[in-house]
């Protein structure tokens, strides 16, 4: 099957074998209908033409995009994708669906095309919360401990988290937070806002370092190989243009290994965090898969991530919220998930048109 990453220097390569998630599939009986488009290289420029099924003047968002879109528009149950930013969750916002960003490192990349060795993240796309359990169980993503019996809204607690993007949030995202927090309110949760400690603020810059680090020796071969075939802006990730100091990198590597642990203890004490999955709805035009700022940060942290459709923009656009969980409480967090869709699906005020 064509593997060619959007890109012109891997035309017409077809490997000869399924990589390690599709092997996972196929071992289970799944039926493979195809692949789907995706960004160059998974990056967020050069989005592909595929279209939001929602509105086709606008991005499906990305990477995974033709992922996220197939299943937004009923071609395919379910989709797997990637997450080296917020190529996962934002596509999942963009077309009003379910999305999984599990823990790192949960689910193998053997036979994916290296972003980020440190970010990327393999992930799913799916209509329901039933079909992200499915792919969990397919994956063996197993919790230490899995609470007994289902999980109920009423008594539990959550956070509310804005992150250091807030400031970019767009009357859709805000109105989509204040709402969903409300909603859990009205259903007997207990919520608070939560403000992150120090050395968060630093996340996202620690983010860009190890993503445009790594970036530089990931895709070496190809600028060696076919410079004038690969685009500006990964030339610049091997140019380092943006002048990224190995001490920076350092830093990075050392600043997110020690929020980690912080994350994980916070979360521990709620249900889950509630927090933006986009900066709001899908924008128009195609050149764009619009921007990861409200993702990169729990991508650094490796924290598993569900986006939860149900609200809607300005325009009717869909726009959802996540809810994170600890590191390797994916199952907990599926769980979380499907009781709070439920509320956000049929209150929320966004409904599937398709």
């Amino acid at each position: 099957m064509p593997t060619q990453h959007n890109s012109p220097i891997y035309k017409g390569d077809a490997p000869k074998l399924d990589a390690g998630s599709v092997i996972i599939l196929r071992q289970a009986g799944a039926l493979i209908l195809g692949k789907t488009t995706t960004t160059e290289f998974a990056s967020t420029q050069g989005g592909p033409k595929t279209r939001n099924p929602h509105d086709p003047t606008r991005t499906p968002g990305g990477s995974s995009s033709g992922s996220a879109a197939a299943v937004g528009d009923f071609q395919a149950p379910i989709a797997i994708g990637s997450q080296t930013g917020g190529s996962t969750i934002r596509p999942g916002s963009f077309n009003g669906i379910y999305a999984l960003k599990p823990t790192w490192n949960a689910i193998s990349r053997e036979g994916q095309k290296t972003y980020s060795l440190t970010l990327d993240t393999i992930g799913f796309f799916a209509r329901c919360t039933d079909d992200l359990e499915l792919m969990a169980d397919l994956f063996g993503l197993e919790d230490d401990h899995t609470p007994a019996g289902g999980f109920e809204v009423k008594g539990a607690r959550f956070a509310v988290v804005k992150t250091p993007a807030w400031p970019e949030a767009g009357p859709g995202t805000s109105s989509a937070l204040e709402t969903g927090a409300r909603l859990l309110r009205s259903h007997g949760a207990e919520v608070e806002e939560v403000e992150l400690p120090l050395g968060f603020d630093r996340a996202p810059e620690w983010y860009r370092s190890l993503l445009q680090g790594e970036a530089r020796a990931t895709f070496l071969p190809e600028y060696r190989l076919a410079k004038a075939k690969l685009s500006p802006f990964l030339v610049d990730h091997v140019e380092n243009a943006n002048g990224i100091s190995r001490a920076a990198q350092v830093e990075a590597y050392d600043g997110i290994a020690a929020l980690r642990p912080v994350i994980d203890g916070i979360a521990r004490k709620y249900a889950a965090i509630l927090t933006p999955s986009v900066v709001d709805e899908a924008p128009v035009g195609t050149e764009s898969t619009g921007s990861p700022a409200f993702n990169s940060m729990w991508t650094a942290l490796h924290t598993p991530v569900v986006n939860i459709p149900g609200f809607g923009g300005t325009n009717g656009m869909p726009v959802g919220l996540s809810l994170v969980a600890p590191r390797y409480h994916d199952r907990r967090l599926l769980a979380v998930s499907k009781a709070v869709g439920r509320i956000f699906e049929s209150e929320g005020g966004w409904k599937r048109s398709l």
